[in-house]
């Protein structure tokens, strides 16, 4: 790419004008030819156009060609992709980004007498033109280089500026909210319906908070890392004293910084534990990590002289108190991201205290960590967004239009933590070609889009993980499910699983139940996984495996008709093998204690179907108590796809819909009849005799046999 010049820019200028390709920015760096040779490193813009930010990668697959001699075509399940992931970008490790860090840091620290202002790093050209507005808000260091080794992957969604202020620069905390506020009140006229995202580290979150108090009608979005909203708490305040005493030939206080931005050397053991290497090479890595963080005290010294350092930590107590006086004001979304081994600050307290004081509020707790989150090994700021389902371009978060797939690598990371659940149930998956025939594999999966899967939820949705994955790896194709609206909101704390739990959800596409979400989501091809019986199947009562709890109307044919989808019946077995309900919802209602907090939850949840009728409309939320068998196997039956092309004259027609309805039911019901028919053949069924199978075979990816079709 092609600099045009330095892009740090005073604080009243916004860079946006050069990000849109105008000529200002050359002309900036030639009358400040030093501002411009300070900055060649990562902050410079480029002229060319940038792509979509949403680009697909194919994952090549070891089997171009079906089992049963059918040619897969490209799978358009998102938008028209030819695959459903984003491009991958592969991030530093550890030791890697506190070297690159510093390597910018020194750059940008070079005294040039000016104010604080914006920059764009130059790897962050290639964003999609719609992408929202990201500030990047620094911690003590002040030099905006905190987020270096995120910019190529946070540049492909967000237009990002950081915030830079000189070393020997004094501007006050209050301040830098208000020069921060005069960007925001820019940016969002310029762009009303563009959300305007604060990232803020240590100090920068406290001025992410003030400066979201006092503009609480503009929409922002906060990403709060180890806010130093706690200060008051910190031992550090002891060492002020001290610090103030101490000579400047005898700072001891960079080697302290130092061993923080590190990370946990016990960490980095473990890690290579289990990679496998011996005890003398891991002794030989920390070494020569200790050796490389030695090298960099000479720039912390430039970047924190002993009274900048001053001026910094005397300014956390003002910035900690200005931001707890008004954290009741604050009315933007905010992430929390908190560390447990930050020795600096209380992080996790703090973040559980900043949880339940703010509104609209999300936590994420990393029990690893240290304070210098993102210069973590491993950490990685967009997954997290994506996890949490925390991005969006406009006003309203769009389930569909909105939504980022995983890439290659988050994707393997989905699989692999679910991995052990696959091994224990062992997934079947029959598929129906076009002449009738059923076959092993996806093979009568259609590939183009839209297509809508419509099935049986087996008890608690332990079927979700095989049935995904496997339209993944076997198709490279992404199901998006239409789930419960519990997923996705956030309610009174305490009340349900840990945030975390539903991440996979996300990440991987699902989407909150509505007539609106089916309607953008068939419209836009994809594939879509729909359970009519919802959580009611899900959360079934005793007796009461693999009956269709499915509403007596039709909720779904009409929308697949009009965008002429193809619906795909399929059933599930296996949940017999594995557990038995023995205290159901209605042993619980008649409990006074149970019966409380079953109607708590279920009016914190969210109500769904409450037009509805007939026992699919008792959606409320529940945790039956199973107990657990000796593992058996997961088996699926895909049904011949359905046409609903040409049919568009049905629409008007509520019979024929309703017709077609209990075709489907008819179908789903037949799938799980052959399914429990045929598995009583299959000589491994039982978790024993695949693991046999698999120790003698000495492959445990190879595809374990079944029955005969």
């Amino acid at each position: 790419m092609a600099a045009t010049g330095a892009c740090l820019l005073p604080p009243g200028v916004s860079p946006a004008p050069r990000l849109r390709g105008r000529a200002s920015a050359a002309a900036s760096s030639d009358q400040n030819p030093r501002l411009s040779s300070s900055l060649t490193r990562g902050c410079a813009v480029s002229k060319q156009q940038a792509p979509s930010a949403l680009t697909g990668t194919t994952i090549p697959r070891t089997r171009p060609v079906g089992e049963h001699g059918r040619r897969y075509e490209k799978s358009t399940s998102y938008r028209g992709w030819s695959a459903p992931f984003m491009e991958d970008v592969e991030l530093e490790s550890g030791p890697d980004r506190v070297k690159r860090f510093f390597d910018h840091a020194k750059d940008l620290a070079r005294p040039d007498g000016g104010p604080p202002r914006w920059f764009s790093p130059l790897e962050c050209g290639s964003r999609s033109e719609k992408s929202p507005l990201l500030l990047y808000l620094p911690g003590i260091d002040d030099t905006g280089a905190g987020l270096t080794s995120h910019h190529k992957k946070l540049g492909k969604i967000f237009d990002i500026w950081c915030l830079h202020i000189p070393v020997m620069d004094r501007t006050s905390f209050r301040d830098l909210v208000k020069m921060i506020e005069r960007t925001i009140k820019s940016e969002n006229y310029r762009s009303p319906n563009r959300p305007i995202y604060l990232v803020g580290e240590s100090l920068g979150g406290c001025l992410a908070l003030a400066v979201a108090a006092r503009n609480p009608d503009i929409d922002l979005l906060l990403i709060l890392a180890n806010p130093a909203t706690s200060f008051d708490k910190s031992q550090i305040q002891a060492l002020l004293p001290l610090l103030e005493l101490m000579p400047e030939q005898l700072q001891l206080t960079y080697p302290f910084i130092l061993s923080f931005m590190a990370g946990d050397p016990s960490r980095k053991f473990k890690a290579s534990t289990e990679e496998g290497l011996a005890p003398q090479r891991t002794v030989e890595e920390l070494s020569k990590d200790l050796l490389t963080m030695s090298s960099h005290v000479s720039v912390l010294a430039d970047i924190l002289p002993k009274e900048t350092l001053l001026w910094k930590l005397q300014m956390l107590k003002s910035a900690s108190a200005y931001s707890n006086s008004r954290i009741h004001d604050v009315n933007a979304q905010t992430l929390l991201l908190t560390s447990a081994k930050d020795w600096l600050l209380p992080s996790q307290a703090e973040g559980a205290r900043l949880n339940n004081a703010l509104r609209r509020s999300h936590i994420r707790k990393f029990e690893d960590c240290g304070h210098y989150l993102f210069l973590e090994d491993d950490f990685d700021l967009v997954t997290i967004i994506k996890r949490v389902g925390f991005y969006r371009r406009g006003k309203c978060l769009d389930y569909v239009s909105d939504y980022l797939p995983p890439t290659p690598a988050e994707y393997r990371k989905v699989y692999e933590s679910n991995r052990w659940f696959n091994e224990i149930t062992g997934p079947v998956m029959l598929s129906t070609l076009e002449d009738g025939r059923i076959v092993r594999g996806l093979d009568g999966i259609p590939s183009e889009g839209p297509v809508l899967y419509v099935g049986y939820h087996m008890l608690l949705g332990l079927e979700l993980v095989p049935l995904v994955t496997g339209f993944m790896n076997e198709r490279n194709i992404l199901l998006r499910g239409i789930a419960h609206p519990m997923i996705f909101e956030n309610y009174e704390k305490g009340q349900t699983v840990e945030p975390e739990y539903f991440d996979n959800y996300r990440i991987m596409g699902a989407v909150p139940v509505s007539g609106t979400n089916l309607f953008k989501l068939l419209s836009s091809k994809s594939h879509v996984l729909l359970y009519p019986g919802g959580m009611r199947e899900a959360l079934h009562r005793k007796g009461e495996e693999y009956k269709l709890i499915w509403p007596e109307q039709s909720e779904f044919v009409r929308m697949a008709i009009k965008f002429g989808a193809k619906i795909v019946p399929f059933g599930t077995v296996g949940e017999d093998d594995f557990g038995e309900v023995f205290f159901d919802y209605d042993d619980q209602m008649k409990i006074p204690y149970f019966r409380n907090w079953i109607q708590q939850l279920t009016e914190n949840s969210g109500k769904v179907r409450s037009n509805a009728t007939g026992e699919v409309a008792n959606q409320d939320v529940h945790l039956p108590w199973i107990r657990p068998k000796v593992p058996g196997r997961f088996y699926f039956c895909f049904g011949k796809p359905i046409e609903t092309a040409g049919r568009r004259e049905e629409l008007k027609d509520r019979e024929k819909c309703h017709e077609l309805y209990l075709q489907i039911k008819s179908e789903v019901e037949s799938c799980m009849v052959y399914l429990r028919e045929k598995r009583e053949s299959d000589p491994y069924r039982s978790i024993f005799s695949r693991l046999m199978y698999q120790a003698t075979h000495n492959s445990a990816s190879k595809k374990i046999p079944t029955f005969e079709l």
